[in-house]
């Protein structure tokens, strides 16, 4: 396939995350939108690898996913402090963990 196809689908997905993001208040949806425009960048930046036959960029988008993973750790790990205080799972009524 083209590289043109590869780009068109990364946008179509990162504009999807980004359309969600900015619609959605719950915080799990939201971290999804995340992890979905990080996906949409490494399939452009895959692509771009590939398209120009070198490695860097499937190491480059190999340190993207874990870091990604942290990220999602880090946030299930407060929606679940959320949840087991109760709080509202609104980002717009979230006003602080306080502990």
């Amino acid at each position: 396939m083209a590289l043109e196809w590869y780009l068109v689908l990364s946008g179509l997905l990162f504009a999807v995350g980004a359309a969600g993001l900015l619609i959605r208040r719950n915080p799990l949806v939201i971290l999804l939108c995340l992890e979905l425009m990080l996906n949409a960048g490494n399939l452009a930046l895959l692509a771009f690898a590939r398209s120009h036959g070198n490695e860097e960029g499937h190491v480059f988008a190999l340190i993207v996913m874990v870091v990604a993973a942290c990220e999602v750790v880090v946030g299930l790990g407060l929606i679940v402090a959320m949840y087991r205080r109760r709080l509202p799972l609104n980002v717009d009524e979230m006003r602080g963990l306080k502990g």
